[in-house]
């Protein structure tokens, strides 16, 4: 008899929260991770909103903000190493080495390091004060599998989850604090997203006063396995199973449609001159990808 291998299981808690007051700091935050931990002690990775440490606005963003290397980031690795934890904290203001100022989501590991920070691409204009980042970021986490980053804005530019996908990412962690009406839309990008590129799709908004919530979990088929219909504080806690993803671009969703398969060998590429570009065949199926970016 054939030994069956290990499923790999991610048990997440993704936080619907609204930002930290201001002054509060990692003290305050670290403490409502310490409780989130002790409620719901199998989760291996928290997923906390946008900007939850960064209340601020406008140039209280710029005095907030630090580089990577500062003492939040090092708060941020002691706490998610004293948990034993992987630890999304949303994400930051960050200080580049040039005083750019980056909207920078974090991956903290449960050794207390630094896994993993993504810039976000697509700061929403003209209202958002960020500069953009340049890279697409993909995380592995070792024995369960591949986490991509993307910021808010970045889920309305679908080339970010295609690359994402491409790059290996199984779990798409898209952080979020919107404060508009547009949510219900993002809502259905999140299950577009996931449904194209046969990903889990974790989509985490703030909840009120400021954020307007909404927040949901998503299958690499499109269905929703838990969302907060309104804007409430809540969490979400569901076990990944990522074995569904291979399932999924081995068999196509709903038994059909697999498009990492698209192509057959000797079909011509297809210009893309939006880009400047093109789709290579030789080059969609994502075996032998770009290792991640970390």
């Amino acid at each position: 008899m054939t030994a069956r291998a290990t499923p790999r299981a991610l048990p997440v808690a993704a936080v619907q929260a609204p930002p930290l007051a201001p002054g509060a700091g990692v003290a305050a935050f670290a403490a409502d991770v310490t409780a989130l931990r002790a409620a719901f002690p199998q989760t291996r990775l928290a997923v906390y909103p946008e900007l939850h440490l960064n209340p601020e606005s406008g140039e209280g963003l710029q005095e907030a903000a630090e580089p990577l290397t500062g003492p939040r980031v090092r708060a941020l690795r002691e706490l998610a190493g004293d948990l034993g934890l992987w630890l999304v904290p949303g994400s930051v203001a960050e200080r580049g080495p040039q005083g750019q100022l980056f909207n920078t989501a974090l991956l903290l590991s449960p050794e207390g390091e630094l896994t993993a920070s993504y810039r976000k691409i697509f700061p929403w204009r003209p209202y958002e004060p960020f500069d953009p980042g340049t890279a697409f970021t993909v995380a592995e986490l070792p024995g369960v599998g591949r986490l991509g980053f993307s910021i808010c804005f970045d889920a309305w530019f679908p080339e970010v989850a295609r690359h994402l996908a491409w790059m290996g990412a199984e779990v798409i962690v898209n952080v979020v604090r919107t404060t508009t009406c547009d949510r219900a839309q993002e809502v259905v990008l999140a299950r577009a997203t996931a449904i194209t590129n046969q990903v889990f799709v974790l989509s985490v908004n703030a909840a009120g006063p400021l954020g307007t919530g909404q927040s949901l979990i998503v299958d690499p088929e499109g269905l929703v396995r838990a969302s907060v219909p309104g804007a409430e504080a809540a969490v979400l806690t569901d076990v990944l199973g990522l074995d569904h993803v291979e399932r999924v671009r081995t068999y196509g969703t709903a038994g059909l449609t697999r498009v990492w398969s698209q192509f057959r060998p000797g079909d011509p590429p297809l210009p893309l001159p939006l880009y400047g570009g093109r789709i290579d065949p030789a080059r969609w199926n994502r075996t032998g990808a770009d290792e991640p970016t970390t």
